[in-house]
Parts: structure tokens; C-alpha cells; sequence
């Protein structure tokens, strides 16, 4: 893609994007996701309500009147983005790709925890680590953050959450709030998953077409698996091959739920 063109779609994404964060997920983001801690700000006469747990006995005895400390939420926080960028993102049955959908979601995020003034950093996987952007502030961190979204290629096109949690674990020492983006399909991520869910909040996005969902009757049709450059020619006509990939589908499915669930990660 010519520069040019890229600077194109890296303000159109940064326009479409920046209004999403600003009218829906910026509050949503700010209550869902408190600061890690609580620094003192000051102290001030007790009224009615107030906890007294918060009394400073000192400062009460000194001017023989109640009053409590005050403490602030400390609200830096740092978001990382993790964004699938196998070969299945290349996927898509109406106007956008997947892996198109899933720019825009980690645009709109980024921009959201920029008007909250946090770090935000980006790995992304196949069943490698692909490239890994360290936490940083600021608008032109985030747009580079989308020029890597859009024009970045993979070494490879398979898929490996376990080993993208693997590096998150690894490289981010302090708690942060982790975005999961990915059509999830993959296997052998719960115990990682458990594992990094202990340190930080993570959230899986999990980003699908229609079309996947189940295999249309169309008879005979030469079918690329995108992650494994595997061609293979299927009988769409047979129902026993549809009704095995709609169950495939399924599994998958329920198998993202599930292990998100019990490692306590939400999940969207």
C-alpha cells in the first residue's frame, strides 16, 4: 500500500473510530476499568455518610472535631491490545474483512484509554509473536498503533493464543487491561489463559462472519484453509459434511466461552 493510500485509511479509521470512543465506550471504559489504587489526597471534617473507617484519629484529637482522609483513585492505567492476525482474519462475506473489524475495534479502544489518559501497547500473533509495540501515551503512539493494524503482514498464517499469552505474561509485569481480539479459533489456551487472568483483567473479543457459522449447499467446491495454504475439494451437497462443520463450528465456540468463563476473563 502507497503511503499516501495508508494515510487515507489511517484518518478515515482515526475519524470513525475517535466518534465511537467518544459518544460510547469513553464512559463505559472509565467505570469498567478503575485505577489500581487509592493515593491519599487529603483530610476534611466528617459529614454524614462517610466511612468511618476513614477517620484520622490524629488530626480529630488535635482539632477535637471528626474528620476523615480523602483519598483519590490512581487512574493511569496501562491497556494492551492483542490482535489475531492468522490467515482465518483474512475471511469475510459482505463489505469488510474480519481483520478489518478487528482495526476498528482496536482503534476505538486505543482511543478510549487515550481520553483516559493511559498506556496502551499492541502484540500481534499468529502462532508467533508477530510484532510487539510496548505501552506508550499519546495520539501518535495510537496511530502508529493503527498504521501496524492495517498494513502489517504475517510471517505466518496459523493461530496460537497459549503462546501470545505466554509473551503478554513474560513481558507485562504490572496488572494491565488486556483486550483479546480474535476470532478464536484455536485450542490449548485454558491453562495460559488461567494463568494471565490471575494478573491482569482480559477481555476476549471474539470477532466472527455469518457465513462461518454454517456450510451452504453449493455441491462440489474447492475450499483454501487460509492458515494452513491446504486446498481441498468438499461436497457442500453432503448434509453428514455440513452437519460435522456446523458441529466443529460449535465446539469452537463453546470452547472460547467455557475456558474464558472459568478463568474468571470476560468475554464480548
Amino acid at each position: 500500500m502507497e503511503t499516501k493510500d495508508l494515510l487515507k485509511k489511517v484518518r478515515k479509521i482515526e475519524i470513525k473510530t475517535r466518534r465511537l470512543s467518544d459518544h460510547i465506550f469513553s464512559g463505559e471504559y472509565h467505570t469498567s476499568f478503575k485505577g489500581r489504587g487509592m493515593t491519599f489526597s487529603e483530610v476534611r471534617p466528617y459529614q454524614y455518610g462517610d466511612d468511618i473507617r476513614a477517620i484520622d484519629w490524629n488530626v480529630t484529637a488535635r482539632y477535637n472535631e471528626a474528620h476523615v482522609k480523602v483519598f483519590e483513585e490512581e487512574r493511569e492505567l496501562t491497556m494492551m491490545l492483542m490482535v489475531d492476525i492468522s490467515g482465518s482474519e483474512s475471511f469475510g462475506s459482505k463489505n469488510q474483512f474480519k481483520k478489518d473489524i478487528v482495526t476498528e475495534i482496536a482503534a476505538t479502544m486505543a482511543f478510549s484509554a487515550t481520553q483516559n489518559n493511559d498506556k496502551i501497547g499492541l502484540i500481534l500473533f499468529s502462532d508467533q509473536i508477530e510484532l510487539y509495540i510496548p505501552p506508550k501515551k499519546g495520539r501518535s503512539h495510537v496511530l502508529r498503533i493503527i498504521r501496524e493494524l492495517i498494513e502489517f503482514e504475517p510471517k505466518s498464517h496459523k493461530t496460537d493464543i497459549a503462546q501470545a499469552l505466554k509473551f503478554l505474561s513474560s513481558t507485562q509485569k504490572k496488572k494491565a487491561i488486556v483486550f483479546v481480539i480474535s476470532d478464536f479459533i484455536s485450542e490449548d489456551y485454558e491453562h495460559t489463559l488461567k494463568i494471565a487472568s490471575k494478573k491482569h483483567d482480559i477481555t476476549g473479543i471474539r470477532v466472527y462472519d455469518i457465513r462461518e457459522e454454517k456450510m451452504p449447499n453449493l455441491g462440489m467446491v474447492s475450499m483454501l484453509d487460509a492458515e494452513t495454504g491446504e486446498i481441498q475439494l468438499i461436497n457442500t451437497g453432503s448434509k453428514s459434511v455440513r452437519i460435522n462443520y456446523e458441529k466443529y463450528y460449535q465446539e469452537k465456540l463453546k470452547y472460547f466461552k467455557e475456558t474464558f468463563s472459568k478463568s474468571g476473563a470476560g468475554v464480548v
